[in-house]
């Protein structure tokens, strides 16, 4: 990896970052706050929260088990993506490498910050090489983008081909894992210590079931996420949902729980997939979703959609045509799904 300090935009090593009330208050001893104009009513949601959520970092800490000053936590995993562009990316100079398909705000951050994404196709197995990705490379390619398991496309990466863009590649390497409590394979986070240039992304809105509170985590060397931390908002992420992550937090074995549920629920979906006569294949997946390549993938979606069941139509992202994206609900859920569906098929058939 190149030094760190070749590898940050010049404004970003010089930028002097915001120094909020809070940070100056060390959480110890006081009892007076007259510091930050608040309103000193309508507790507790008239104090700021705190800008670097000292006490939720070391309760992910014990559970992710990396050190709390390799965590950041924003405004969901969006936050961080969008970070690593203005940490890293000159507008109109540099360049990022992608592979594709994969999730798409890591090419909608790149246009919003005028940073050039180069894609990568994937095999037909939603395989990447690592030796395309580093052709793709030059001295201006900053980061390159990885997603494990991947969406849309529901697998994890090679791992030896990750580890060879890790070890060749001398920008930042991030692999986004929000999908990793759904596979068994052993997350990257627990290898950060190797990998200077790597930043992990992970999220609460998956297995943890708190989508609507938009809490992401980045992980990372200490060096990357003082970074993160000069350019963020003071008080990115707010109080209601701090306070909510925490309980959650104490509350972690329901985690376990409702993988174990979906695993199985997953498991059982595929199968009755394969059975359709309008499911043309189910590809392999190690998240809390599938991806199906139906016989006319927008006909259906649009049945579906008459019918108050959405799913997620892929069929316009490359090497996924006619596919719809499935994601794993819960018994009912998904029972109405393939009732529905099975009905499409009874009324094709009969034609």
């Amino acid at each position: 990896m190149k030094d760190l300090n070749l590898l940050l935009r010049k404004n970003i090593q010089d930028l002097e970052p915001y120094s909020c009330a809070r940070n100056e208050y060390s959480g110890k001893g006081a009892k007076v706050f007259l510091d930050a104009n608040e309103n000193p009513y309508n507790s507790p949601i008239n104090r700021y929260p705190d800008p670097l959520q000292k006490d939720i970092k070391e309760k992910i800490s014990r559970l992710k088990r990396v050190h709390p000053e390799c965590i950041f936590l924003g405004n969901g995993s969006d936050e961080a993506i969008d970070l690593v562009y203005r940490c890293f990316c000159e507008p109109r100079i540099d360049n990022v490498v992608a592979i594709e398909p994969t999730y798409g705000m890591y090419k909608v951050c790149a246009d919003i910050n005028d940073v050039e994404y180069r894609k990568v196709l994937l095999d037909e197995n939603f395989q990447l090489s690592a030796n395309h990705i580093l052709n793709s490379c030059d001295e201006h390619t900053k980061v390159v983008w990885l997603c494990s398991p991947n969406n849309p496309t529901g697998n994890e990466l090679d791992r030896g081909e990750v580890e060879k863009i890790l070890q060749e590649f001398e920008g930042i390497v991030v692999v986004d894992e929000a999908y990793s409590d759904f596979s068994h394979v052993q997350p990257l986070r627990l290898e950060l210590h190797k990998h200077p240039n790597l930043i992990v992304l992970n999220t609460f809105s998956k297995a943890w079931g708190c989508a609507g509170l938009r809490l992401g985590m980045a992980f990372a060397y200490p060096e990357i996420i003082e970074a993160f931390n000069k350019v963020k908002y003071p008080y990115n992420v707010n109080i209601l949902t701090q306070e909510r992550i925490r309980q959650q937090l104490d509350n972690h074995w329901d985690v376990d729980k409702w993988v174990s549920i979906l695993l199985m629920e997953r498991e059982n979906m595929v199968e009755a997939f394969k059975l359709l006569h309008s499911c043309k294949k189910v590809y392999p997946t190690d998240a809390n979703f599938f991806l199906a390549k139906m016989e006319n993938a927008d006909v259906i979606y649009q049945y579906l959609k008459d019918n108050g069941i959405i799913v997620r139509n892929r069929s316009n992202v490359t090497l996924c045509e006619e596919c719809l994206r499935i994601t794993v609900g819960s018994k009912s859920e998904n029972a109405e799904l393939l009732s529905v569906l099975r009905k499409y098929d009874e009324q094709n058939d009969n034609k």
